[in-house]
């Protein structure tokens, strides 16, 4: 095994590594790596030192991290609606959420680059034929029959990032992200009456404080017409993010997109994407579920993070136990990291440890109250032991799919074959997303009004 030493952006070549595609070319492989390098960069350093203050801030609970986006992007999605959409219902969830907190939002999509997937298998049988599984577009295809590993989709993925990337700032540089709209906004998903016209009386009250800014003189302040907006996707296939690895001021920063993460699968402490993550620039998370082992955990951050308190901002850990398990694991997780002092931002993913399968039909799924439940349970155990919950991490969409049972449209399992588009994992709708925003915009309220 390699030991920590210089760091530099092919050091991670040096280690065992996982959740990689088996590319039946390899020359093919590295030229369309070296294309990459050669192309522009997607975003800005800047943009990544941004964010990276941001987040200083949400760690210190000056700040709500609200980070979503498709489960496997496909590259249909490079499409202007759907972007779109997109970006509404993460403006529009934002939106609540800086009611309820009192605190400006932190916005980050997965969008632009959420490409590739870790599976828990290399191969499936599809029609009694063994074949590889499907790892994202910028590896094969979700159709069966294209399911070789190409090198040629690397390419492909920056591009279709660039463009998405493109578009989304020229929709938010022209005033999409304008909150004057929000008295707009179609509540007409929420079915219970009691609750719509709470949800009514929110979006008139935001609307009454505008009105009274403008009526002061300052509507066309900038904060309130565009916004930040940053991308992010797993860091997952190395050779690609190291391609866009890139030496700025004598600092190496990722410019693929400001935020990476860890997956839950991929953060062991002497393997190759802990020795990529812990030489770049750019903010990252690390994904925590019922198997982190919170001395294990620590000792990642040491390696990957070892001035904590010189370098605020830097991670992030995503914690996904599942709803009947955070009251119990999260605790031991919370103290560990504490007793050590690392100023990390506290986000809860709801989704990923509350997946199922749908006993009539063989659906993946999620249960709207089981992900509401773990948002709400890890509110509470940050609230009992002092620490800033500082965010949540979705897997939504703005279209009206019907992937995860329950919400204010009350589907069941039977509901879930009329409009299932996801590639990969189950994602909340347009309206279960607005539930989930204003359920929990409420209890940050509740919390402000405490202190």
């Amino acid at each position: 095994m390699a030991s920590s030493g210089e760091w530099s952006p092919t050091s991670w070549r040096a280690f065992p590594i996982k959740q990689q595609a088996n590319y039946p070319d390899a020359a093919e492989f590295e030229k369309a790596v070296d294309q990459i390098k050669s192309l522009p960069p997607i975003i800005s350093h800047v943009e990544v030192d941004r964010l990276r203050s941001q987040l200083a801030e949400v760690s210190r609970g000056e700040r709500f991290l609200l980070q979503g986006g498709d489960c496997a992007e496909r590259f249909a999605d490079c499409n202007s609606d759907l972007i779109k959409k997109k970006l509404r219902i993460l403006l529009q969830m934002s939106l609540v959420l800086v009611w309820g907190s009192r605190m400006p939002t932190v916005r980050i999509g997965r969008i632009a680059g959420q490409y590739a997937k870790p599976r828990s298998k290399d191969t499936e049988m599809v029609n009694g034929k063994e074949i590889p599984t499907f790892r994202g577009e910028n590896v094969n295809g979700f159709n069966p029959d294209d399911r070789t590993p190409d090198p040629r989709r690397l390419v492909d993925g920056y591009f279709h990032s660039a463009a998405t990337v493109n578009y989304a700032r020229s929709l938010l540089d022209n005033g999409f992200a304008n909150i004057h709209d929000c008295s707009e906004w179609d509540l007409g998903f929420v079915s219970i009456s009691k609750r719509k016209d709470d949800y009514k009386q929110m979006v008139t009250n935001v609307a009454d404080s505008l009105q009274f800014v403008s009526t002061c003189g300052v509507a066309m302040a900038p904060e309130l017409q565009k916004v930040d907006f940053f991308i992010s996707h797993e860091g997952l296939g190395l050779a690609y993010e190291e391609a866009m690895t890139r030496k700025e001021n004598g600092k190496y920063y990722n410019l693929g997109a400001q935020f990476l993460w860890i997956g839950d699968r991929t953060r062991q402490i002497d393997h190759a994407h802990v020795e990529y993550f812990r030489g770049i620039q750019n903010p990252i998370g690390i994904k925590v579920g019922p198997t982190t082992d919170p001395d294990e955990l620590t000792a990642v951050l040491e390696k990957i993070w070892p001035d904590p308190h010189n370098s605020p901002g830097k991670v992030t850990l995503i914690t996904r136990f599942g709803y009947g398990k955070v009251k119990e694991l999260l605790p031991k997780i919370i103290k560990a990291v504490t007793a050590k002092n690392f100023p990390v931002v506290w986000c809860c993913d709801p989704c990923h440890g509350n997946t199922t399968t749908a006993p009539d039909n063989g659906y993946k799924t999620r249960d709207f109250d089981h992900m509401l439940s773990e948002i709400l349970s890890t509110a509470e155990v940050h609230k009992r032991l002092g620490t800033p919950f500082g965010g949540i991490h979705l897997e939504l969409t703005g279209e009206n799919v019907t992937e995860c049972t329950g919400g204010p449209e009350g589907l069941t399992t039977s509901d879930l074959p009329i409009q299932y588009t996801s590639y990969c994992d189950p994602r909340l709708n347009y309206a279960q997303s607005m539930e989930v925003a204003f359920l929990l915009a409420q209890t940050l309220k509740d919390a402000h009004n405490e202190k």
